[in-house]
């Protein structure tokens, strides 16, 4: 049987970890060479990736990216194009949370740290990679967002900067559209990762409840979701959001 994205090059950020991880693993299964951002390139990792590589066949290539950093993301992008000027997939997944706090406690440059990983990077990211899209006239762009963007359940510049990635993939979806680029997100509510730890038992329990499944996703579960609108199975879908939350 054919793998989905057998010779795609697909872009991953975080994906070392977490929801990332388990995205570059789906890809790769399916076929794709997979360019593995990673924030620390450490000997581990660079292993991990040969391994995938060597078992699936395909050519898994970790990239040293600091989201935080702009320079560090043009170079990284700069060593993505050379190894491959066709990128037909960018997933934006990178992100972080910081402890809950109410926004009267909260440094501005704790907010402005947020924005900067959780959405200017994806801003950056993808005006470099869309444009190598637009020469191609094709590609698939999916952003996770989360339940916060809708329900404020997280501290303010975690929901605030989920909301704003909503507002990219709207209008991206209009702008590339043209060039036959699609633009989606996924929005996952409480999911099986190391951001729980960042919750007490009472604040994953009461997230559990008012999900109609009472129960937190899996990362299998949010990456099948990030596989499909990638994939041509979603080639009608466009400027979306995919809440991935069981039901809230």
């Amino acid at each position: 049987m054919s793998r989905r994205f057998e010779g795609k090059n697909i872009v991953v950020t975080g994906s070392n970890r977490g929801i990332g991880n388990e995205v570059l693993e789906v890809f790769v299964r399916e076929g794709g060479n997979v360019f593995a951002v990673t924030r620390i390139l450490d000997d581990e990792f660079a292993e991990y990736c040969k391994r995938m590589s060597q078992d699936y066949d395909v050519r898994v290539i970790p990239i040293q990216m600091d989201l935080a950093e702009d320079v560090s993301i043009k170079e990284g992008y700069k060593a993505i194009i050379k190894e491959s000027r066709v990128i037909d997939v960018l997933i934006n997944n990178a992100g972080v949370i910081r402890r809950q706090s109410v926004l009267a406690m909260t440094k501005m440059e704790q907010i402005r740290d947020v924005f900067q990983i959780n959405f200017f990077s994806q801003v950056l990211l993808t005006q470099l990679i869309s444009k190598n899209m637009i020469k191609e006239k094709r590609g698939s762009i999916v952003c996770v967002s989360s339940s916060a963007a809708f329900d404020g359940g997280a501290n303010i510049e975690y929901s605030a900067s989920k909301s704003a990635i909503l507002g990219m993939v709207k209008r991206l979806s209009r702008e590339l559209s043209v060039f036959n680029i699609r633009v989606n997100a996924v929005a996952p509510g409480l999911t099986e990762t190391d951001m729980m730890d960042m919750l007490t038992e009472h604040e994953i329990e009461g997230a559990k409840r008012v999900s109609a499944l009472h129960r937190a996703g899996t990362k299998r579960e949010i990456a099948n979701t990030i596989l499909f609108l990638a994939s041509e199975e979603a080639s009608f879908i466009n400027g979306q959001v995919v809440r991935v939350d069981g039901g809230m």
